[in-house]
């Protein structure tokens, strides 16, 4: 995709060609036929001397190509271009927010589906796949990331990848999962327990949904994203587990599963009305088990709107 002052081309091979041309709005779709010429011949048209690339995706191999191909132009590399599309996609507008409230929707959904069929005895791998066959079924174009389904000890990982491992009762499961409707990604965790749950792991549960609903009270415009981590991460801390979450609270979420701005403790931009964030404290006791609550809300000037519905009170099946 080449994109100048006045202009906008898309260059596609032959393979999306026809599909693009049908699909593609507000750009030239060009079929690729030597692209380095293509692209040289539309950068003298508009007279481009600089060139900036996505820095972010553009690898090291890649730009050393373009170099080597454009010699007649200035492959820039500074992130000028990526910061301003992070910027760009950071405020969503009315029709990208209709697309993420319709893939939460189907999230939802999902989770209401898989409550009525995990039991003790169906492995991990099933639970996910079981899932995952579900939402596509429902209208998913795919999965917003591989899906996160983790019980008993593996509930301590907070990345953990879904194993043959058996449900047993007593056990947490992990459950962090999105849809993908027309290219826009939602992102929810639940945690459930299966027959029962001790004193501690109803503690820590406990503790966990205080952090999450307390720091969504918090979310407005106008507050630091490292402000909103701060939140959350003082009350685990105070219940004696700050050295269990190891993870920032939350991200942003559109196109890709993971955008910025982040709510972590480091990043100080100001939440926008407009912005979309995951709320997902966490609390990791090692080698025992995990808890993760994870809501997507919207952010606005008063406050925020909640796009996640399922409950999170502690579901025992």
């Amino acid at each position: 995709m080449l994109i100048t002052k006045s202009s906008a081309f898309l260059i596609i091979d032959f393979r999306y060609f026809e599909k693009a041309k049908a699909t593609v709005k507000h750009m030239q779709v060009i079929l690729q036929e030597k692209l380095f010429d293509q692209i040289t011949e539309i950068l003298k048209k508009e007279n481009i001397n600089t060139v900036l690339v996505e820095s972010d995706s553009v690898t090291l191999s890649l730009y050393s190509r373009f170099c080597e191909e454009l010699p007649d132009f200035n492959i820039s590399k500074e992130d000028i271009l990526s910061r301003k599309i992070e910027s760009l996609r950071s405020i969503k507008s009315s029709e990208e927010l209709k697309l993420i409230k319709k893939s939460q929707a189907l999230t939802d959904m999902t989770f209401s589906y898989i409550l009525d069929r995990i039991s003790e005895g169906r492995t991990e791998k099933e639970v996910m796949l079981d899932m995952e066959f579900f939402m596509r079924k429902n209208g998913s174009e795919s999965v917003a990331f591989d899906f996160i389904v983790v019980s008993g000890k593996n509930s301590s990982l907070p990345h953990g990848v879904p194993t043959d491992k058996r449900i047993e009762k007593g056990d947490f499961i992990t459950m962090d999962f999105g849809a993908v409707v027309g290219g826009y990604r939602s992102d929810m965790t639940r945690t459930v327990a299966v027959g029962f749950a001790d004193d501690l792991q109803k503690e820590i549960y406990s503790t966990v949904l205080k952090a999450q609903t307390e720091t969504i009270k918090f979310i407005k415009s106008g507050v630091k994203c490292c402000d909103v981590d701060k939140v959350a991460r003082d009350i685990i801390t105070d219940a004696g587990y700050g050295d269990c979450f190891g993870h920032g609270l939350g991200h942003s979420v559109g196109l890709e599963i993971h955008e910025n701005p982040a709510c972590n403790t480091r990043d100080e931009t100001l939440l926008t009305s407009g912005m979309i964030m995951t709320v997902e404290p966490g609390i990791y006791i090692e080698n025992k088990f995990g808890v993760r609550i994870e809501d997507m809300v919207f952010v606005t000037e008063n406050g925020n709107e909640n796009l996640t519905k399922s409950p999170k009170e502690l579901i025992i099946l």
